[in-house]
């Protein structure tokens, strides 16, 4: 990798959350984004919510995936989210990079679109 002056500003990339329950929601989520060069890295964690959704509490297993790319990308893979998604209201929340490994922050905006 480059030097410290080929990294972008790091205000540049996030992190995107994102949660779902069936496998084949996941799968074509993940495919989309690493398709279309929406994501550099999808992490996926088994986890359980707990949440009120119409007046009840549940508590569900559920898969989140951690998305890693670019700020200025949010909005399209909201977008693809949305567009491969079975939840009638998916979470899909961006949280900001403030800092991180020059190297690996090279490498997330080498491999994902400008």
């Amino acid at each position: 990798m480059g030097e410290e002056g080929d990294v972008p500003e790091r205000a540049e990339f996030c992190v995107i959350l994102t949660t779902c329950a069936d496998q084949a929601v996941l799968d074509r989520i993940i495919s989309a984004l690493l398709a279309g060069r929406l994501a550099a890295c999808i992490q996926v964690l088994e986890v359980q919510s707990h949440y009120v959704w119409q007046g009840r509490v549940n508590h569900e297993p559920e898969h989140l995936l951690v998305i890693k790319t670019r700020s200025g990308l949010f909005a399209q893979v909201r977008d693809c989210i949305a567009a491969e998604h079975d939840y009638e209201v998916p979470e899909i929340v961006q949280l900001p990079i403030v800092d991180g490994s020059a190297a690996y922050l090279a490498w997330l905006g080498a491999v994902t679109n400008a």
